[in-house]
């Protein structure tokens, strides 16, 4: 059965709207109850690796959930690295990738939007909306790179047990999710864990617009990473799997 290209939009619209509402908004929590315990804290900081993980398995858990839900009419890939990734390979077509990017950031900006008011200034000015940014003595490229591996890791997963015809269909969410929670894991103290240029600039942008700090300049780090490990995961898995002709 093949959806209606509105359909697959508003599916990846709500499901990137509800990745980036609890992603952001478990950061954003857990940034304001490290504050309030450790009043003399870093602002924006979380207190240790205990949070980082549950942030990470809010991403992944929400993730489980939106994939499963909205797979089956768009794919559900809720990330425009993913669907760059998919692009390059050829399996989605360029009309409807263009319009699966449009509709995952406007659910990301969205979300961010209600995150800000779920939260208030508290949200902006201690936990900056959830935006990523590299941790102190990170570099720039140490970011970049920190970030096109975790989505490698992520497309290459989404390639193995999504887009493969030869997969067994029930367990792709299952599989994304927690590829998600153990990435956001490992980049969580890196960069904040982002994988998703979306769920990048959204808190990003409303962050600034709300009076928050102008974190723009480190925004290429959580666009061109992703991408750049989602299309050489893409086109590897493509070249591994496309069997030998004789």
């Amino acid at each position: 059965m093949e959806y209606s290209l509105n359909k697959k939009m508003i599916s990846e619209l709500v499901g990137t709207f509800l990745l980036v509402l609890f992603g952001t908004g478990s950061a954003v929590g857990a940034a304001l109850m490290v504050n309030k315990l450790i009043p003399n804290g870093s602002i924006g900081g979380l207190g240790g690796f205990s949070e980082w993980l549950a942030v990470s398995w809010g991403f992944g858990i929400t993730a489980i959930g939106v994939i499963y839900v909205f797979g089956k009419i768009s794919g559900g890939h809720i990330n425009p690295a993913v669907t760059i990734g998919l692009l390059v390979t050829k399996n989605i077509s360029i009309k409807d990738g263009i319009c699966y990017i449009i509709a995952q950031f406007i659910g990301a900006i969205i979300a961010s939007i209600a995150v800000f008011t779920i939260f208030g200034d508290p949200g902006v000015f201690i936990g900056q909306l959830g935006a990523n940014a590299p941790a102190t003595g990170v570099s720039y490229f140490q970011g970049f790179i920190a970030e096109l591996i975790g989505t490698f890791f992520l497309v290459l997963v989404v390639m193995g047990v999504a887009v493969d015809k030869k997969a067994d269909p029930g367990t792709y969410g299952l599989s994304i999710g927690l590829t998600i929670g153990i990435a956001l894991t490992f980049l969580g103290p890196i960069t904040g864990g982002c994988i998703n240029p979306a769920r990048g600039f959204s808190p990003i942008l409303i962050d600034f617009l709300a009076g928050g700090a102008n974190l723009f300049g480190y925004y290429p780090i959580f666009l061109f990473g992703p991408i750049v490990g989602g299309i050489i995961a893409a086109l590897l898995y493509n070249f591994i799997a496309k069997p030998n002709m004789e």
